[in-house]
């Protein structure tokens, strides 16, 4: 099983979410660890990493529209979110 993290910086977005905001960007964490390359592809200056963006519909959220972006690294077998992006 693959671990998912927030950053620092996700991890303050996050607090500032709507509560149903925030579980559905939970929903995306833990999906992650079961598959971490479920995203669109983003480029990626890391060789050893890929970089992904799961987005996430008003409906999906109770709210806003939020880009999950985050980074997997298959030698860690580890993702971790990058940014929290929430639209208008």
């Amino acid at each position: 099983m693959t671990h998912a993290f927030y950053s620092d910086a996700a991890d303050k977005a996050r607090a500032e979410l709507s509560r149903s905001e925030q579980a559905a960007v939970e929903s995306v964490r833990r999906a992650l660890e079961a598959d971490p390359e479920q995203g669109r592809g983003l480029p990626d200056a890391d060789p050893r990493s890929e970089s992904y963006v799961v987005d996430l519909l008003p409906e999906q959220t109770g709210g806003r529209g939020i880009s999950v972006v985050y980074r997997y690294s298959q030698e860690l077998d580890a993702a971790l979110v990058l940014w929290l992006i929430a639209g208008p």
